[in-house]
């Protein structure tokens, strides 16, 4: 990210600012940047004395101003980190009197986790004025694919499509959970090494073969054989292969597909665009929109929809996993 590189070169210029307010949905890089900001702003003989975590928990705005305010001791700065600051979040405005006139010699982190300030308001137009606001977006699910292909181009690794949305369908879009399995794998692996669901598999410990990718583009190919299989694996390993999450998969693929049918220009560049998929799986919904017909389309998502709700107890008199997977393949085959 353009502002993440900025606020990093900031820092190795030896010009940090006196104010750092870092909001967002994401946490991964709210933690990344306090951790530089820690690691870098400060030698490691300035720390003992100069450098400072506290905990929004724990603290008021009183304490944090009193600390922000001292001077450092035989250093050009003091670096005070306040994770966890969204706790403040009640009085966190009372902020406006610091941030219009901040300790130059401080360097404030604030980490506001899981939300934001709002933007109408004094602080956040005092604090950008006289610090840097960074605000730490989720990301969507194929936006997280190429973030994980940009992560290890950055660090001389290349990995397959196929293995990044692998990745993505085992772990979510938590970046530091991917983050985790990433630096696992930079340790094992060689940077001659392309990363391939098999490494996966091996490595991390996820089934190439037995997952709601591979049943999805199953389902798409009308390979019912395969997709059976694939269900007769998820009905043994249910803690695994929650239902939850794959009739939210295939009702993801079967909106897009819905979506596809209705494109006019279907170029691989376009229908990447629009349904927001890697142009690498472009030919899967290509070959699902010829065994489905769009009113086909529409009364799988129907039906997937009643399946969730009987995941959820509505109407389905307990059923099982195995048996809400079968009605699932019934549904669609």
């Amino acid at each position: 990210m353009d502002k993440v590189k900025e606020i990093v070169a900031e820092i190795d210029k030896g010009e940090p600012k006196p104010l750092y307010f870092l909001m967002g949905e994401e946490p991964y890089y709210i933690d990344k940047i306090a951790q530089y900001i820690a690691d870098n702003v400060l030698a490691e003989e300035e720390r003992g004395f100069n450098q400072m975590v506290l905990y929004g928990k724990d603290s008021n705005l009183e304490e944090i101003v009193s600390s922000a305010k001292r001077f450092p001791m035989m250093a050009d700065h003091q670096v005070l980190i306040v994770k966890e600051a969204q706790h403040l979040s009640r009085t966190i405005e009372n902020l406006v009197s610091y941030a219009e006139n901040p300790q130059p010699s401080t360097v404030l982190v604030l980490c506001y986790k899981y939300k934001k300030l709002d933007k109408r308001k004094k602080l956040y137009k005092t604090v950008q004025k006289n610090g840097v606001i960074f605000e730490s977006k989720k990301l969507y699910e194929n936006q997280v694919v190429d973030w994980i292909r940009r992560t290890l181009a950055g660090k001389g690794y290349r990995i397959t499509p196929k293995a990044c949305v692998l990745l993505v369908e085992f772990l979510g879009t938590d970046l530091g959970r991917i983050g985790n399995e990433l630096d696992k794998l930079t340790l094992i692996l060689s940077k001659t090494d392309e990363i391939t669901p098999e490494l996966i598999e091996k490595h991390i410990g996820f089934s190439k073969d037995f997952n709601n990718f591979e049943l999805k583009k199953a389902i798409g190919e009308k390979d019912m054989k395969k997709a059976a299989r694939i269900i007769d694996y998820f009905s043994n390993n249910p803690k695994d292969n929650p239902f939850i999450v794959t009739v939210a998969t295939l009702n993801t693929f079967f909106t897009q597909l819905l979506q596809y049918h209705g494109l006019k220009d279907h170029s691989p560049k376009n229908v990447s665009s629009v349904l927001g998929v890697n142009p690498f799986f472009v030919s899967e919904y290509t070959v699902a929109a010829k065994n489905y017909p769009m009113k086909r389309v529409s009364r799988i998502i129907s039906g997937l929809r009643q399946l969730d709700l009987k995941s959820k107890g509505v109407n389905a008199n307990n059923m099982g996993q195995a048996d809400l997977l079968k009605e699932l393949l019934v549904e669609i085959a």
